[in-house]
């Protein structure tokens, strides 16, 4: 790769699924065979890590340390991308520490490919967000990600203050993560395995496990119209990785 990939998926709003968008995304480079690693900021304890523990590391984002830990080694780690899963009231001021470390002009100059996952809430407030991580977005590909964790409506929202919010930023990309059955997802977080591997009925080592077949093809369906969504944007081009071949869990 001709260039290290960052991806950061966040929001200021909590309890709008930032941690399973993230999980999706580390299946679906896992699926394309992309090497890549992630970092985990709900230190000390990360969601994320106990579903990915193998590439995932917890961070404190605010500390220079670990900042240092995952900027100083973008070109030295043999992952080509990595994911940041930003806890909820960091989003802006991660992407501050980004600006202030000079993060943010290496990707306007292209030294860095930089992607931000931004993740919605239904109200108002999320829209609001849109407005201040506006400021942060020369050079970042924008992707605004409306998660249907809980039967959210977005479209309550009227058209006129919708499409002003929207449009603040150039060439913002929507995509949209359905929702999950809950049963699926609940016997998934029992689990504590990847999605991928609870479709295949893999245990925390690969080791056989006894999943609900319905679940299981709940889960399947589900990933598959997540992943296509990926595709629509081209998340693999994005990271230099080519076409996407067939891939378990979509068949």
């Amino acid at each position: 790769m001709a260039k290290p990939v960052v991806i950061v998926v966040g929001a200021d709003k909590g309890g709008v699924g930032k941690t399973t968008v993230s999980r999706t995304l580390l299946d679906y480079f896992s699926a394309n065979n992309v090497p890549t690693r992630a970092f985990d900021t709900e230190s000390p304890r990360g969601t994320l890590k106990r579903f990915h523990p193998d590439v995932t590391e917890i961070v404190d984002m605010s500390a220079t340390p670990d900042q240092m830990k995952i900027f100083d080694t973008l070109n030295a780690a043999s992952p080509s991308v990595t994911v940041i899963d930003v806890r909820a009231g960091l989003m802006s001021p991660t992407l501050a520490a980004l600006r202030d470390i000079g993060f943010l002009d290496a990707a306007k100059a292209g030294q860095i490919t930089f992607a931000v996952f931004h993740i919605l809430g239904s109200s108002i407030a999320s829209l609001d967000e849109i407005a201040e991580t506006a400021n942060f977005m020369g050079g970042a590909k924008y992707f605004l990600v409306k998660n249907f964790i809980n039967n959210t409506s977005f479209f309550e929202w009227d058209q006129a203050t919708y499409n002003s919010y929207f449009h603040r930023i150039k060439d913002a990309t929507e995509l949209t993560i359905p929702k999950l059955n809950e049963m699926a997802f609940e016997q998934v977080e029992v689990a504590s395995v990847p999605f991928l591997k609870f479709v295949a009925n893999k245990g925390v080592h690969d080791d056989p496990a006894n999943y609900s077949f319905v679940l299981r093809g709940y889960v399947r369906h589900w990933l598959a119209n997540v992943w296509s969504e990926f595709d629509r944007i081209k998340l693999t081009d994005l990271v230099g990785a080519g076409k996407p071949m067939t891939r378990s869990g979509e068949k």
